[in-house]
């Protein structure tokens, strides 16, 4: 299997048994994550993190704040790729209903993630928004 197929296969496989041990094993010391729920699970000012410490931590405090029943995990099976970048989507329909609606873009060079990207559509955007309009809320008054 190659390596962007097994980064695709396995990252899948491992985010969706939420273990984040194996899952980590898959950054480059150096990787850089973003994401829109990186500030509404973190409470912090930007959806970026550095390296794979930060990333895992993020990693772990998602699995714990998994509950919601739109994290249904269902993907067509098809990737993109140039060789270097890898890029699926779990769309919002399903064959069993709605689900956070995420496109995944990686990064991918000696085998490891470098950089990944998660872009949330609209589906996924109603339910973080309101989180993260608290935060800016909350960092407007505290700048004041």
């Amino acid at each position: 299997m190659d390596e962007i197929r097994y980064i695709y296969e396995k990252w899948h496989e491992y985010a969706k048994a939420r273990d984040v041990e194996a899952l980590i094993t898959l950054y480059a010391d150096h990787a850089v994550f973003e994401s829109p729920l990186v500030p509404a699970i973190l409470d912090r000012t930007n959806g970026v993190l550095n390296g794979k410490d930060e990333i895992k931590f993020f990693l772990q405090e998602g699995t714990k704040r998994r509950p919601n029943e739109l994290v249904k995990w269902f993907r067509r099976g098809d990737y993109l790729t140039n060789g270097r970048l890898l890029v699926w989507e779990y769309p919002r329909q399903t064959d069993e209903g709605e689900q956070i609606d995420i496109l995944e873009l990686m990064e991918i060079e000696n085998g490891l993630i470098q950089q990944h990207r998660i872009y949330w559509g609209w589906k996924g955007c109603l339910l973080i928004s309101q989180g993260l309009a608290r935060l800016q809320e909350n960092q407007k008054s505290s700048s004041t």
